[in-house]
């Protein structure tokens, strides 16, 4: 092994002591393109010029992002770069095998083994990073989409999340770039980095963001459950106009905010709201059915949000609202108005409704009944009385003075508020049944 190159190999196994990868870059093709006068070595390291510079105090900045300094020891100088830390970015990235030094060697000397070669030196960088500047009014990729895409594949994510966000087209190259690199999107890009660039939508830009995700064909990859729906149809109203299931969840996603601005979660359920026609779909008498789609469809996205890594409350939340989304479509009874009142989170149930009608363009009969019953409905529990006192709750449930009488005074309230109880008998079966199945004492 040459010399030069010896040294820098101890070099790399100075910085590996102190916690940090460093290797030569291509040490073959390094020995061959070796001047005797000027022996300059190349090597890749993850630490930054700041610790570099701590470890060889006589490094020389270079003020560059792809070049981090130079180390000169007698006739010997030892070239600094940045290694691919880039979890999403493409697999040869992450070896640098040929840097800019070297390819301006071997340019010169007339040989250039393009196998052994790599088009750029990764780098990691700002939000910003590869993209041209927002405003030449496009979304744009710098210099060759296709190479640009293979330093860091989030990078086809954070496009198609600036052009939601930003009411921006995609440049055409750029565009290109991302369907033919779709697949190795999802294969280089972790889902917990995608679902951060998602989370960083606006509630009133989702819309445009999944659409864009279905138009590229990563949605294909990441929910398939919900790019099938684009084949499933259905009528859109009374006038029997044909849609596709996915097309009627776009136009409730864009209508949901409209009311309920800034809403993120309300917004993915509206896109999860119909994912259970998918399993639910059924022909009869040459007419497609979607009986129970809304508790199908809870079950289904609860499998789909743990596999985008959402945390417990919050699949609880959006499954919640699935599972009950139906609820307001229908009129309702004086009754069945405190029942939907009880429910948490109902006021976003309300805007589903409202976006769904939207998207339909049907009328507000049933809604506009609701409201009003809902106006009725509007009494308080603290101005509501039970049914039963104190001294009556503790001979029917047969339970001593004491923190279990308040329990299932609240307890009977509630149900009261909600419809469930609503007459004496009842109110005795519920404190019998509920301090029982509490264990009150």
């Amino acid at each position: 092994m040459p010399q030069p190159i010896k040294d820098a190999a101890s070099l790399c196994k100075t910085i590996m002591r102190n916690g940090y990868d460093a290797y030569v870059i291509n040490a073959p093709l390094q020995h061959r393109a070796m001047d005797t006068e000027h022996m300059e070595v190349d090597i890749c390291t993850e630490m930054d010029f700041t610790s570099l510079n701590k470890l060889f105090p006589s490094l020389e900045t270079s003020g560059e992002l792809d070049f981090l300094g130079r180390l000169r020891q007698g006739q010997m100088t030892f070239n600094f770069y940045p290694a691919d830390v880039i979890e999403s970015s493409y697999t040869e990235a992450t070896i640098a095998r040929l840097t800019p030094r070297l390819v301006n060697k071997l340019e010169f000397l007339g040989d250039l083994p393009l196998a052994w070669a790599c088009p750029y030196i990764p780098d990691a960088g700002a939000m910003f990073d590869g993209f041209e500047r927002l405003d030449s009014g496009v979304i744009s990729l710098q210099g060759l989409p296709d190479e640009t895409l293979k330093k860091d594949y989030l990078r086809a994510i954070k496009a198609l999340r600036f052009a939601a966000n930003f009411h921006l087209p995609i440049e055409g190259n750029t565009w290109l770039a991302i369907l033919r690199s779709s697949r190795r999107v999802l294969d280089y890009v972790s889902v917990s980095d995608l679902m951060d660039e998602w989370r960083k939508v606006e509630a009133e830009n989702m819309h445009r963001f999944v659409q864009l995700l279905f138009e590229s064909m990563i949605l294909h990859g990441i929910i398939p459950e919900l790019a099938s729906l684009s084949r499933v149809k259905q009528f859109r109203n009374s006038d029997q106009k044909e849609e596709s299931v996915w097309e009627h969840t776009l136009l409730v996603m864009r209508h949901y905010p409209e009311e309920l601005p800034y809403d993120w979660y309300g917004t993915l359920a509206c896109l999860f709201h119909d994912v259970g026609k998918l399993f639910a779909a059924e022909y009869f008498n040459e007419k497609i059915n979607f009986y129970q789609h809304h508790r199908i469809g809870a079950k289904v996205a609860r499998k789909i949000l743990k596999r985008l890594r959402f945390n417990t409350d919050e699949i609880d939340l959006i499954c919640h609202l699935i599972r009950n989304h139906m609820r307001f479509h229908f009129m309702l009874t004086d009754r069945g108005i405190r029942r939907f009142m009880a429910l948490d989170d109902y006021p976003r149930l309300i805007e589903m409704v409202r976006a769904d009608i939207k998207a339909r363009e049907s009328g507000y009969r049933e809604f506009n009944h609701n409201l009003k019953m809902m106006q009725k409905a509007e009494l308080s529990e603290e101005v509501l009385e039970p049914l039963l006192n104190g001294h009556e709750i503790m001979e029917f449930a047969g339970i001593n003075p004491g923190p279990g009488v308040g329990v299932l005074r609240e307890a009977l309230l509630q149900s009261q508020a909600a419809g469930d109880v609503n007459t004496v008998p009842e109110a005795i079966e519920f404190v019998m049944r509920y301090k029982e199945k509490e264990h009150l004492k």
